[in-house]
């Protein structure tokens, strides 16, 4: 199986959970991008990405969340999606930050502007638009009951997608070692079928 890991706000390819997912998943090839920080540049590269890759199956966290939501086509498990990244405070904020992990291109820093959160309001308008009863049927939702940092993740999935492909974990926002071993890689077994 080949599995796309899309990361959250200001991680990388580097991050921590792909690393876990590779070992608990040694059978499965992991590929992971690094998303550009700017939603007008991410989301092509991304549709792109997925295009090129083909994988069995996209998993995304936080940012990366609402981002797998978007690829059609493919099975998707959304793990605390951050659909309304522009309006949360708590996640994007103007000015300078450091990425968490090393990049492709080596860079360190990134700077998030007002056009930037522009760009995030006007594609989280958009994000659900063409969501068809198939997509419907591709898509899972893992939610973490202590998650403080996305608080309507799940509201909104229900709402555009399948109740019963929500799955309550109990964790916080970010991936520990033992909610991806405990809620993540049984969903992905099961999905493997």
């Amino acid at each position: 199986m080949k599995i796309v890991y899309f990361h959250g706000f200001g991680s990388s390819h580097a991050s921590g959970t792909v690393e876990t997912l590779r070992r608990e998943l040694p059978d499965d090839e992991v590929v992971a991008p690094d998303i550009p920080v700017d939603p007008q540049d991410a989301l092509p590269y991304l549709k792109d990405f997925v295009a090129q890759e083909q994988p069995d199956l996209i998993i995304g966290t936080s940012m990366g969340g609402m981002y797998a939501q978007q690829m059609r086509g493919f099975r998707r498990i959304l793990v605390n999606p951050a659909f309304t990244m522009s309006m949360n405070s708590k996640v994007l904020k103007t000015g300078e930050y450091h990425f968490f992990n090393g990049r492709h291109d080596g860079a360190k820093t990134f700077r998030i502007t007002r056009d930037i959160i522009q760009h995030f309001n006007q594609m989280e308008r958009q994000q659900f638009k063409d969501v068809t009863p198939e997509e419907k049927e591709r898509c899972w939702c893992l939610v973490g009951l202590h998650d403080t940092t996305i608080t309507n993740a799940e509201a909104i999935f229900k709402k555009n997608y399948l109740a019963d492909h929500i799955i309550r974990f109990d964790g916080e926002h970010q991936l520990t070692e033992k909610v991806i071993k405990k809620a993540l890689i049984p969903l992905v077994k099961t999905l493997k079928g």
